[in-house]
């Protein structure tokens, strides 16, 4: 197939496009060469094997350009605001990049038919009261990013609900490199470093779903948790994800705790 993965310079965009190679033609969507900055001491310069394309997510022409002829769309693009809520009131970056940016992206796959859009969203795998997390249970907590992440999700069952497109919406939290020990800010993992979480999952577990999602020829529309711990198929859909994308999760997260 031929794929398009928007953000792809990025710290799951890496695993994603390391994940294609080989498998598909494979074309990198991202705003500028200095994105390719920020996780090249972990995973080298951009491949030169794929072609690599740059441009604003917010911009609907740039997007519709990119996205025609492919066949498939991985969507990680993404802006993180402030975890300072008194920050944010000028945030339009985030509403921007995460919301504006997403429409793009659906609408133009509409436009040219594109057979399958994966989009990578985010949500806790424990809920706050307690409740088992299926595809129908939405994120509770209100930070900027949080709200912007459940709209995007709400937007997608929209499209879903009107076009009919084929879209699968993944569910990481704390997204980690089990093969590496560090997250996205390259902090050590364990007891040197961060507390094992219950919602970690590595990014290669991560980009491998993401592959078997666009694979994937019959499933219409899905909001599945991708999670690499243990005990998570009893806190979300996770075992459902694993099931129906044929999943395995390789990162071996326990040696962190």
């Amino acid at each position: 197939m031929n794929v398009l993965v928007c953000g792809a310079a990025g710290w799951v965009g890496r695993a994603v496009l390391a994940n294609l190679q080989g498998r598909h033609r494979v074309r990198a969507f991202d705003r500028s060469c200095d994105a390719w900055e920020c996780v090249k001491d972990l995973d080298g310069p951009p491949p030169t094997s794929m072609d690599i394309i740059h441009g604003d997510i917010v911009d609907f022409d740039a997007v519709d350009q990119v996205i025609s002829g492919v066949d498939a769309i991985i969507h990680l693009a993404a802006h993180f605001p402030s975890k300072k809520s008194e920050e944010n009131q000028d945030d339009q970056a985030s509403f921007l990049v995460n919301l504006k940016g997403l429409w793009n992206v659906l609408e133009s796959a509409r436009r040219h038919q594109v057979s399958r859009v994966v989009h990578v969203g985010s949500c806790h795998v424990v809920h706050p009261q307690g409740v088992f997390y299926d595809g129908g249970i939405r994120r509770q907590d209100g930070t900027l990013y949080a709200v912007c992440k459940r709209l995007q999700e709400e937007m997608c069952r929209q499209y879903y609900d009107a076009f009919q497109s084929s879209i699968i919406v993944l569910r990481p939290c704390t997204i980690v490199d089990a093969r590496l020990g560090v997250d996205r800010w390259k902090r050590k993992l364990g007891s040197q470093g961060l507390q094992y979480e219950s919602g970690w999952v590595c990014r290669h577990d991560l980009a491998e779903a993401c592959r078997l999602a666009i694979e994937h020829e019959h499933i219409d529309f899905e909001v599945l948790h991708v999670v690499g711990t243990k005990e998570a198929g009893k806190l979300c859909n996770v075992a459902r994800t694993c099931e129906l994308l044929g999943l395995k999760i390789q990162g071996d997260l326990a040696r962190y705790r």
